[in-house]
């Protein structure tokens, strides 16, 4: 017998290609795999706005090919949520040609998150926005009236997130702001005052370089006039107050941020629709305390525990209202903070999100 009869079963192998059955997917005809692509090429940018499931992406920031892309959400993030001023990783055409999509593969560790809730007992937030150092609170001395109790929830919002709260009063021609912000007067709160034909544009303009600013307020208190007295050209829409109802009208649409421009640097505007109400069903009723600085001193000498809410045992807040520790301003403060803490301990679950 020849070597040419000899068995190899290398050149005669038991199984070949037509052999393999391969269980096609649900969702398209290869077969899963947990391997994901690293995109080692990705650039990272910054998200602007949203509309629609599009993406308006900022590459390189600051640099000579700084350019902005249309980019879309890749399926690898499922049900990750992209908001404005999240820190992005793109991959695909990132020319910013026109008619051109790029694809948002990771999303970047956030330093901050400004969150609401669609009221005090809804546990799901609703983000705003990502990676802001500022929030310019914007509030009318009237038409519409000032809400403390907004301005109070704002602040609590902002504290929560570390985002350093600033105070605009709008509309100071048409009353005196003074009452209003007697409320705050306990706070380390820098305080602007704007009128029709006096706005301290130049003052906030110095505040704002070099920071991320969220502009919060609202319908109605002239946000978006502010906005664009600062961004020429941001063209934000603007809206009037109802005559009978004293409400204004939403007007933003949207969360945007846009390039604030100055003699001495550049920063960022972000905007937001206006809103009426402003839940915290998302906050850790520990952090409350924070927003009220005047009386977290105060506080230091309350026992172990202590809920600050007026039938607490031997709470130091309450004893120096009753002291008269406290003057009228305090004692708003104090009520203010109280009506806070009272809502997170009648809402449902709120015995389980923790004390003070």
């Amino acid at each position: 017998m020849s070597w040419w009869d000899a068995d190899d079963e290398d050149d005669e192998p038991e199984f070949d290609e037509s052999d393999v059955r391969v269980r096609p997917s649900r969702r398209g005809s290869r077969p899963r795999t947990k391997q994901r692509p690293e995109h080692a090429d990705a650039v990272q940018g910054r998200v602007l706005g949203v509309d629609r499931g599009r993406y308006a992406v900022l590459l390189e920031e600051g640099g000579p090919d700084e350019r902005e892309v249309t980019a879309a959400r890749a399926r690898e993030l499922k049900r990750k949520s992209v908001v404005t001023g999240d820190l992005v990783d793109v991959v695909g055409d990132t020319t910013g040609d026109e008619g051109t999509l790029a694809r948002i593969v990771r999303i970047g560790e956030r330093r901050s998150l400004l969150r609401r809730s669609a009221d005090d007992t809804d546990a799901v937030e609703r983000i705003i926005v990502a990676n802001a150092d500022q929030m310019l609170v914007v509030v009318a001395a009237a038409n519409p009236e000032p809400r403390t109790r907004l301005v109070d929830r704002y602040l609590v919002a902002a504290y929560d997130a570390g985002i350093t709260p600033l105070l605009c009063i709008t509309k100071t021609d048409l009353a005196d702001p003074e009452p209003f912000l007697q409320s705050f007067a306990g706070l380390e709160l820098p305080v602007f005052r704007s009128a029709a034909e006096d706005m301290p544009l130049d003052e906030i303009r110095a505040a704002l370089v070099g920071h991320r600013t969220v502009f919060v307020g609202h319908s109605g208190v002239g946000k978006s006039t502010l906005v664009n007295a600062l961004v020429p050209s941001a063209e934000r829409a603007t809206g009037r107050v109802n005559d009978v109802t004293g409400r204004g009208r939403h007007t933003s649409s949207s969360t945007v941020s846009l390039r604030l421009e100055a003699s001495d640097g550049d920063g960022w505007v972000i905007d937001t629709p206006g809103v009426r109400s402003f839940g915290l069903g998302h906050v850790d009723p520990a952090n409350i305390l924070r927003s009220f600085t005047d009386l977290a001193e105060i506080a230091e000498r309350c026992p172990r525990g202590c809920t600050h809410l007026p039938d607490a045992p031997d709470c130091a807040l309450n004893e120096a209202a009753a002291d008269g520790e406290l003057d009228e301003t305090g004692l708003a403060r104090l009520d203010s903070l109280q009506r806070l803490l009272e809502t997170f301990s009648t809402a449902p679950g709120g015995a389980d999100r923790g004390g003070h």
